[in-house]
């Protein structure tokens, strides 16, 4: 009977530490991927983004009631202002929000809407972290799980609460313990350089030309701005190229000079711009911004659409050479193979009520320097402006192409205007050897949109930077180098840090599950216990049974 006993005994300790590996198991299955945290700056004074980093909490989808001190996972097709709303009020303790990792070159409509919608979490600071990451199948499964716990912990019987409560398994969603501070000595870097007409005096009139290269989104290591305003760049680029190579003999200089301008903090209230031109007016006694500009061209998201507008805060005057180009302007589109292309003039008033400026072109008229800008967007409220889903993949070169030539005919008919007097209005200039060449604004543009372009993530040793500074050196006269710094007292701008972390994921069971498996354990035990206990007379009846059952 002691033999009994014993081995009874060694079955259940057994059983035991086979319950308890299992649990063991359950939780140590983990996953570490990296994660991208939503901006956090400051702006005139005034805090935007997410304060926190720190992310400890159980993961639950926007389905689950309720989310209080939960980590709420979401796909990018999941976000709505109400959901976000509601995982505010109801005290989160984190949100991971799934970007799609390959997006196709058209936007769903869910993901417009999140674009729409992506400004609005920015526009006051947020205690709790939020993090973006790419979606992969791992993500996508823990995802789902974790969704189907929050569907059933808000089913409508207890039952299928409590079923869910005990089978469902949750993550412990965690990153390190470190807390975001302001980045030292933050930086942003314009460049400037130049083509000089061919009287090359004071009294000729200046061009200026204008793209802020740095991009804008959510979370700054997936700002890729492929449109906004990569295309920018890739067009003031290939200009460049294009009119040093009319300016290279003197015989074919234009009647202007022409300044590039390549500008920092495009996103941040283009802080580049407004310190670019402090330096000229404020704190240079001869400047080429002092002496006789005829107009600043700003170039801004020009990868797409159909439509090409002119922003002005001001309509340019008949006779100035603002109104000349802007007329040049109408007469490329109107001509072939522009015909398709739809030209407009919006006139919008500068709002000095507004801490943030609609276009670039407006820091400049702020200083009554005759400017515009010229984007495929209407409005500076359009989500492409400022978004995590302007990707390269969303790019459409052939209208880049198509935007650069006209944009090239119609700055060349301004500054030849006296020699083309007689030339018929379909002649283009810009054709042949001389013409706007796909393959170099396509690998320009590859290049920007490989790498997030954040101001944040750009010091002044960047290598966009240093390449830029080359391909200004390689073509342009009096390249400069212009570096900004914010006030030690009374900062315009301020970056923070831990901007990129690791998240891991614990898989874990619920309190609940710990409970009903000591009660599976217990009820065991007990019933081992009893059997042991009365083992001899159940095996007594057993003997006493099996001569009846033989009879039968």
């Amino acid at each position: 009977m002691g033999d009994c006993n014993s081995q009874h005994g060694l079955f259940v300790f057994r059983m035991m530490r086979v319950v308890v590996l299992l649990i063991l198991l359950s939780g140590m299955s983990a996953l570490e991927f990296t994660v991208y945290r939503m901006q956090q700056y400051g702006l005139e004074g005034r805090s935007h983004g997410c304060r926190s980093a720190k992310v400890n909490a159980e993961s639950r989808t926007p389905d689950a009631e309720p989310l209080t001190r939960r980590c709420v996972i979401m796909r990018v097709t999941d976000f709505s202002i109400e959901k976000w709303t509601r995982i505010l009020s109801q005290s989160a303790a984190a949100v991971l929000i799934l970007v799609p990792a390959n997006l196709s070159a058209k936007l769903t409509a869910t993901e417009q809407l999140f674009m729409e919608r992506e400004m609005e979490i920015l526009k006051n600071e947020t205690i709790l972290p939020v993090y973006f990451t790419p979606e992969d199948p791992d993500l996508l499964k823990m995802y789902e799980e974790s969704r189907a716990v929050s569907l059933s912990l808000t089913s409508s019987t207890a039952m299928e609460v409590m079923i869910g409560m005990v089978m469902g398994s949750g993550f412990q969603m965690t990153t390190s313990e470190v807390q975001s501070k302001p980045v030292k000595s933050p930086v942003m870097v314009t460049l400037e350089g130049q083509l000089l007409g061919h009287e090359e005096d004071a009294e000729t009139p200046t061009i200026v030309v204008v793209a802020h290269y740095d991009a804008f989104g959510a979370a700054p290591f997936l700002a890729y701005g492929a449109d906004s305003n990569g295309s920018g760049v890739s067009v003031l680029l290939e200009m460049i190229r294009l009119f040093h190579l009319l300016y290279n003999n003197p015989r074919s200089r234009g009647r202007y000079n022409i300044l590039f301008s390549l500008t920092g903090g495009g996103k941040f209230n283009y802080q580049g711009s407004k310190r670019w031109i402090e330096e000229h007016l404020d704190h240079s006694e001869t400047s080429i911004l002092h002496e006789n500009v005829a107009f600043i061209l700003c170039l801004d998201t020009l990868a797409n659409g159909d439509s090409l507008h002119l922003h002005v805060s001001r309509p340019p005057a008949e006779g100035t050479a603002q109104w000349a180009f802007m007329k040049e302007l109408q007469s490329v589109v109107q001509s072939p193979p522009f015909l398709s292309v739809n030209f407009s003039l919006i006139h919008k008033k500068i709002n000095l009520g507004d801490n943030i400026l609609a276009w670039e072109h407006e820091q400049f008229g702020l200083r009554r320097l005759p400017a515009f800008t010229i984007s495929h967007l209407d409005s500076h409220k359009n989500g492409l402006k400022n978004t995590i889903l302007d990707t390269r993949s969303r790019v459409n070169i052939k209208k880049l192409q198509r935007n650069t030539e006209i944009l090239c005919e119609a700055l060349a008919r301004l500054l030849y205007k006296d020699t083309m007097k007689k030339t018929p209005r379909n002649v283009r200039i810009f054709q042949g050897d001389l013409g706007v060449q796909e393959e170099r604004l396509s690998s320009v543009l590859d290049w920007l949109a490989s790498q997030p372009r954040a101001a944040q993530l750009i010091t002044k040793n960047h290598p966009i930077l240093s390449t830029m500074e080359h391909l200004f050196r390689k073509s342009l006269k009096d390249v400069r180098r212009h570096v900004f710094k914010p006030d030690d007292r009374n900062p315009e701008f301020v970056f923070y840090d831990q901007m990129k972390q690791t998240m891991t994921s614990h898989r874990v069971k619920p309190a609940v599950f710990d409970l009903f498996m000591a009660l599976v354990i217990a009820a065991y035990l007990g019933f081992i216990h009893q059997g042991v206990q009365n083992f001899g007379l159940v095996y007594r009846k057993f003997i006493i049974l099996i001569p009846k059952l033989k009879k039968k």
